[in-house]
């Protein structure tokens, strides 16, 4: 029987209680499909400075080291915000993850159901039957990892200093995932840069020129950021897959979930190096801990039951269990069990919480 090590990193917020649904999930899939996790929980975020000094304990870290992948919650809270930002659950835990393991494509589907269309912001002639998105995002360059950073006094002026860099190899390697991605679906590939503007998006529009001979069978476009953003309200399902840098694509992924109907239905895959058993990863929720409703048991646990779903498929080697438990998600919403943010009042709707969206995933399963 296989079995994977995983370390477990719930967090802050509704971190905790959409875990504990997830992991539900996660034990029905293991005894369904004949294989086995050794689970480290361990603290991060709010909850590592709360009970070990650091928003990354080192205990932490040497867990993840010794697993196969990284299930991730959520981070960071009001409790939180009085400290100096590079102490901050989200810069002092996330940031330094990714890094650490060289985490440098971030997967992250954007999926409006048909059954949710009536959720999103968007009007029903836009978003017709729904859409499904797949945004590549390069997540360890750009602005977020670029130095030198600086903040402070320079000739009696108050300076903030960000530095956008990139090395081609950089871009290269986040390209040919794109491609492969792209060619395992319609073929469709978006390149999103501002290559009037800025020099590094000048040399990510020639690597990515360059790169598409590579790939015959996938057509390459390319659109201004601003533009990308605009298209994406405008006519979603015009795109297949996106793939753009860090700073774009945090802000474009996050616009791609609201469009969807809720940040509470995306997960992420964030990946690094492949071996022969599959590939490192950190797996989480779009979505943020969202403080305001913590322990209510009313936050929609979907999107990380999805990240766990992506765990199985990219790091355990488990594509027939992830397919399951994405099918028994689609199969819970079909009929009709809502969260309180995906919720219309339309007829047939049936509201649940935390673990009664929990219950409904599991018994599709």
């Amino acid at each position: 029987m296989n079995s994977y090590n995983i370390a477990v990193l719930a967090g802050d917020g509704i971190g905790p209680e959409v875990m504990e649904q997830a992991l539900r999930v996660l034990d029905a899939a293991e005894k369904k499909f004949g294989f086995t996790t050794v689970r480290t929980a361990c603290w991060v975020g709010g909850a590592g400075i709360d009970h070990c000094g650091r928003a990354l304990p080192a205990e932490t870290l040497v867990a993840c080291e010794a697993a196969q992948a990284i299930l991730f919650g959520s981070v960071g809270g009001p409790k939180w915000d009085t400290l100096p930002p590079a102490e901050r659950p989200e810069r002092g835990a996330l940031l330094p993850l990714r890094k650490h393991f060289e985490l440098y494509a971030n997967l992250r589907p954007g999926i409006c159901l048909p059954e949710l269309t009536a959720a999103s912001p968007l009007k029903a002639s836009i978003v017709g039957q729904g859409f499904d998105i797949l945004c590549v995002r390069e997540l360890t360059g750009g602005m977020y990892f670029g130095e030198p950073k600086f903040y402070g006094e320079r000739e009696g002026e108050v300076v903030a200093l960000d530095t956008l860099v990139y090395k081609r190899r950089e871009v290269e390697r986040i390209a040919h995932v794109a491609f492969r991605a792209a060619a395992a679906r319609s073929g469709r590939l978006c390149s999103v840069d501002k290559a009037n503007v800025l020099s590094s998006s000048v040399m990510w529009r020639e690597v990515f020129t360059e790169i598409a001979a590579q790939y015959p069978q996938v057509q390459l476009s390319h659109l201004y950021v601003d533009n990308a953003a605009m298209q994406l309200v405008r006519n979603p399902a015009q795109f297949d897959v996106l793939v753009t840098e860090n700073t774009f694509g945090d802000i474009l992924t996050d616009e791609m979930a609201v469009i969807c109907g809720s940040m509470g239905m995306l997960p992420s895959a964030s990946l690094g190096a492949r071996s022969s058993e599959g590939f490192f990863g950190l797996y989480e929720p779009s979505g943020g801990s969202a403080p305001d409703i913590a322990g209510q048991g009313i936050a929609n646990p979907i999107a990380q039951i999805l990240s766990m779903a992506m765990m199985l498929r990219y790091s355990c080697a488990q594509p027939a269990a992830a397919e399951a438990v994405e099918a028994a998600v689609r199969r819970a919403i079909a009929a009709g069990y809502r969260t309180a943010d995906l919720a219309t009042g339309a007829p047939g709707e049936i509201r649940v919480g935390t673990a009664g969206m929990g219950d409904a995933v599991l018994a599709a399963l």
